[in-house]
């Protein structure tokens, strides 16, 4: 396996679906803002979209792929061991969304407390969610096909079938002055719509390794208990930042249009967490199991350290750029028809505070990702939920004094000590150790960054008057900013060797 090319591959694909995403969004902040109407629709997306990234983001591999890899020379057992389990999701993912759909005005109550003053609000989320919920039944499925893709390294497929939601979503919002107050009722049935056409894509891709018998007699093995015991803590680790915003909605439902201030800052982080946390655990979980279950030490350092050092790569030049412009990111994005200068200084500000956790939430995936693939999943789980407890209490704590922007700023700190414990957690057990040229590597990446940050700051400064809200072309002239300070990024970290083009032909 190539590291550089195999999460190359994976964050091609994610980069896609990212930017069609983007577009989705800002035609959504154009459409509807952030008002009653896009609070309602975004507590309704909330939840499928979370599930979505709790179970297809890396979360589900983590219990799954070590346990299948495990079996895939010994082809009886792997599929007997993938058509229980997949069984058993259907089943139970099945009666889920129907005891969901029956208890709906309890559920939205418990997800968005903050809407019971507003009837009609209420009223609209709880329709909307209704129509969204089966989307879990069928994203999930298909985040078990793509972890079956995954463990044969197979990786351009699953990465791709994101863009079918925003796809669907980018049609029905260019009639959206047709649909006028309809088109949120045609965005939630659109959802649940491409989670069945992700579901049959990756059918057609995944029955070359697999193909699913409907069994209700299912036989409940040892490693199929095994899996559900690790299935649990690893999705609640490895999806705690997804968790934390989930509990940031909610409290965020008691403040006017606060979950859409949120809603879209988290949009413009995901798609660097996408690449530098997602892609790389995604990417070495297979790879990093079979050199566990075979015991080759330095093969494990070596990937460890090299996605570690990847992950720092990515994510620390971004989350520079994040806390030098993140109004006019926001501006230049989202800044557009309903989507008023006041939504853009609020969003801006929590994109600021979720830019300092930036790091901290690729190095949660990345570092569980060393834990899962030796079968640990109760470590992390109990690291993370300590996590979600310390963000419940800084959230609800200061909520009253500081507002909505508590969150991200509880999200960030709570991340912090999870990436941070994590880490010590991996020293204490003897499971990693930096290699000499990590550290060498680390030191430049930082000066490269601190370079970047500069030069970006100074760019900014110079096009201050074209990235105004009022600017109409203010989107390009971010775009053209955000291409230079990348290529200035990686021409000085290619000049004092931060990387090296060598590493793109490296196998692990």
């Amino acid at each position: 396996m190539n590291l550089i090319k195999s999460t190359g591959t994976f964050s091609f694909f994610t980069i896609i679906s990212r930017l069609l995403g983007y577009v989705r969004d800002i035609l959504i902040a154009v459409l509807l803002g952030a008002g009653p109407l896009a609070d309602a629709f975004f507590v309704a997306f909330r939840i499928p979209n979370t599930f979505r990234r709790l179970f297809s983001e890396g979360t589900f591999n983590a219990a799954f792929v070590p346990s299948y890899s495990s079996l895939i020379k010994k082809k009886k057992q792997s599929e007997n061991f993938a058509n229980n389990i997949f069984n058993l999701l259907l089943l139970g993912l099945f009666f889920l969304v129907i005891i969901i759909e029956i208890i709906m005005p309890l559920f939205v109550f418990l997800i968005a407390p903050g809407f019971e003053g507003d009837s009609q609000k209420m009223e609209l989320a709880i329709t909307l969610t209704r129509i969204t919920f089966p989307f879990l039944l069928f994203i999930s499925l298909a985040s078990f096909f793509s972890a079956i893709l995954n463990s044969h390294n197979k990786f351009a497929i699953a990465s791709a079938t994101p863009i079918i939601l925003n796809i669907l979503l980018i049609g029905v919002l260019l009639f959206g002055k047709i649909l006028n107050d309809q088109l949120v009722y045609y965005l939630s049935y659109a959802v649940s719509l491409s989670g069945i056409l992700q579901f049959v894509f990756l059918y057609f891709f995944v029955k070359k390794y697999f193909l699913p018998k409907f069994k209700l007699q299912i036989k409940i093995d040892d490693k199929v208990k095994f899996f559900f015991r690790k299935l649990l803590p690893s999705i609640f680790s490895s999806g705690v930042t997804q968790i934390n915003i989930l509990v940031g909605t909610i409290i965020a439902s008691f403040q006017a249009s606060a979950v859409s201030y949120l809603y879209y800052a988290d949009r413009v982080y995901q798609i660097n967490l996408a690449i530098a946390g997602i892609a790389i655990g995604t990417v070495i979980l297979p790879q990093l199991s079979k050199h566990v279950q075979n015991n080759k030490k330095e093969k494990i350092n070596l990937i460890q350290n090299k996605a570690l050092e990847l992950c720092l790569f990515l994510s620390i030049p971004a989350a520079i750029a994040l806390l030098v412009a993140s109004e006019e990111i926001i501006s230049s994005l989202f800044g557009y028809g309903s989507f008023v200068e006041e939504s853009v200084k609020n969003s801006a500000k929590a994109l600021f505070y979720f830019g300092m956790g930036l790091p901290a939430f690729s190095l949660i995936k990345v570092f569980s990702t060393f834990f899962f693939a030796r079968h640990n999943t109760k470590i992390p789980f109990y690291i993370s939920l300590i996590s979600v407890l310390l963000n419940i209490f800084i959230s609800i704590f200061y909520f009253r004094e500081v507002g909505f922007l508590i969150i991200p700023i509880a999200t960030t700190i709570s991340s912090w000590f999870n990436a941070i414990f994590l880490f010590i957690f991996l020293k204490k057990m003897s499971l990693f150790s930096f290699n000499l040229i990590f550290i060498n590597r680390f030191i430049k990446i930082l000066a490269a960054s601190i370079l970047m940050g500069i030069f970006f700051n100074y760019l900014i400064y110079f096009l201050e008057d074209k990235l105004i809200y009022k600017e109409t072309f203010k989107s390009l002239y971010l775009v053209s900013s955000v291409i230079l300070g990348l290529s200035f990024y990686i021409l000085v970290a290619v000049l004092i060797k931060a990387f090296k083009i060598t590493d793109i032909h490296l196998k692990y």
